[in-house]
Formats: C-alpha cells, structure tokens, sequence
C-alpha cells in the first residue's frame, strides 16, 4: 500500500460526501495503491452510514468509529493505528484543501522529506474563499504565541488541515503526542522539530467554511491552554 489518507469527522454527514467524491475522484486517476480510513469522532449524526454506503462501491474506503467524542488528535491517531500505507497523512472532512495538493506532496515525500504540510501563506497558495476577519487577527496572535513561546516561527502555517509523512514518522510522530483537541497539529510539529525531522511547507487552494465550528473566546481560551500543556509535556524532550 502506497498511501492512507485519515479523514476525522465529528458530525459531517452534509460534507463527508463532497470530500470522499472529490478525494476518490483524484486518486482514481493516480498510479498509487490507496486507502481513505474515515475516523468518526462520536458522530450524533449519519456519517458513519453515509460512508458505508460510499463504501459499497469503493472497497479502499472504510470508516472507524469510537464513543464519545474525543477530539481531531485523538482521532487521528485511531486511523494511524489502522493504516496500512508507506505514506500517511490527514485531511478535513469539510474539504476545505483540494486534494489535488497530494500530487506535489507525494513528490517531495519520495524526494526524501519526512513531511509535508499545507502552508497558506505562501506566495503560491490559493484562498478561494478568505477566512472572516476575526479568524484573521485570531491567526495573527496564535502565530506570535508560537513565535514567542513554542519555537515553530519556522512555519509560516501550524493548522492546514493538509499534512502527510512517510509512515514510520507518522507513528513517531502520533505514539508520542498526547493532545487530544485542535492544538495537536502544533504537537506534533514540536516533536518533529525536536526530533530533526525534515519538514516542508507546500502550497495548497484552501476556501474557508462558513460552517466553521470555532468559537472565538472560549476556543481562543481552549486553544491558550492546550498550547501551555504542549509546552509543559515537552519542556525536555
């Protein structure tokens, strides 16, 4: 198996669909061998079903599911855990990066990087659809946080929910990390960092989701005390 593609979704049963259709539809017309592990994260909606009936027609698909929900990093490390791939990676189940990211990705990663990741911010980056100005400022202060207090003013974008490794990093990677919410892309980015793993940013097309579930002071406050954690848990590592 070439590649594993982790989908984690909490309620998306409206947008699961679009994501599969649209990754499927791509990788069909490629020479790797594939799989897409969808991850249900405690669902209370139907998307567990509606992947199962995708399924029936594609057999490289399969859905995972655990109770409750437990958050984004939790689940991803339930689809690494079933991954079968030489190359793992994740994306969003709102599809908000175009899969069409992966051919790049795929290059550098057999070009010898241990990871590859969406990076908005580069010059070559398409945002089809802006995020709201409040998600802007919000982006400008994590990064100073980072900058500051975590030691990843390296990348340019920690949280594109656009990243894939070669295998055996990915397991480094998510069988030391420990957060189970949003923060955990900052995770594993420190212990890549810590670890001297070869990591490169890749431009990607992104559209912001008018359906964003993020919410803007208590998220703000979630996000500040995770980061802390991070900080606290890898001090010296």
């Amino acid at each position: 198996m070439d590649l594993t593609i982790i989908i984690p979704g909490y309620n998306e049963e409206k947008r699961i669909g679009l994501t599969l259709e649209q990754s499927v539809a791509y990788l069909s017309r490629q020479s790797w061998r594939w799989e897409i592990v969808v991850v249900d994260d405690g669902s209370a909606d139907q998307m567990s079903a509606k992947v199962e009936a995708f399924a029936r027609n594609w057999p490289q698909v399969r859905v995972l599911r655990h109770t409750p929900n437990r958050g984004k990093g939790y689940a991803i490390r339930q689809g690494v855990a079933a991954a079968q791939g030489r190359y793992i990676g994740f994306t969003d189940a709102d599809y908000k990066t175009d899969i069409a990211a992966l051919g790049p990705a795929m290059e550098l990663l057999e070009g010898g990087c241990d990871g590859v990741i969406g990076d908005r911010t580069l010059s070559q980056s398409r945002i089809a659809v802006p995020r709201r100005r409040y998600r802007q400022l919000g982006t400008r202060l994590f990064k100073g946080v980072l900058l500051k207090a975590m030691g990843l003013g390296g990348f340019g974008d920690t949280q594109c929910g656009f990243k894939f490794f070669r295998a055996e990093v990915m397991r480094d990677l998510f069988g030391r990390q420990r957060v189970d919410g949003y923060m955990f892309d900052v995770e594993i980015l420190l212990l890549a960092v810590q670890a001297g793993y070869r990591i490169e940013g890749l431009a990607v097309e992104w559209r912001d989701d008018s359906d964003s579930r993020f919410k803007p002071l208590s998220g703000t406050w979630r996000n500040l005390r995770e980061l802390a954690r991070i900080r606290w848990m890898h001090r010296s590592s």
